[in-house]
């Protein structure tokens, strides 16, 4: 799947509430793993190497879906730039497009982006898709990459 591009400041803290702390704890291929299984998502046979603030995942995944939220889960995390996902699925899917929030977005306007005019009623379709991070819709983050996915 690629090189995926994240802006390092933004996203969840997987540390705690301090840059010390962060610091102080290192970021681990444990700690992300332990940061995706606290999302819901299966790392069972996902591996994680980093360098500096690269992460590359490999392993198996069982969907192009579950593949794309590990990738993001550990992207939009603190500290992390990028991520090299070699991972490989058992049933591939079509992928989702990627999208970087901004100041003043709403998923209602990018449901609209990506599904056209008159269709941000299709907004919990990315809800549904970003898992975390989106816990409340109301409450995304500039920075964050969400998945976009196709319409069924």
């Amino acid at each position: 799947m690629g090189l995926f591009s994240f802006i390092k400041e933004a996203g969840a803290k997987i540390f705690g509430s301090g840059e010390a702390q962060a610091a102080e704890s290192g970021l681990t291929p444990e700690v992300l793993k332990k940061h995706v299984t606290d999302a819901g998502l299966n790392a069972d046979g996902v591996e994680f190497a980093i360098d500096g603030d690269k992460v590359t995942i490999t392993g198996n995944a069982p969907t192009t879906e579950a593949a794309e939220k590990i990738v993001l889960t550990v992207g939009n995390s603190q500290g992390v730039a990028s991520v090299d996902n070699k991972l490989t699925v058992a049933a591939p899917s079509a992928d989702s497009q990627t999208y970087t929030v901004q100041k003043g977005d709403t998923l209602w306007k990018i449901a609209e982006q990506f599904y056209g005019k008159g269709h941000g009623d299709k907004y919990p379709e990315i809800v549904k898709a970003n898992t975390p991070p989106v816990k409340n819709p109301d409450l995304i983050q500039p920075g964050w990459v969400l998945r976009i996915p196709p319409l069924s």
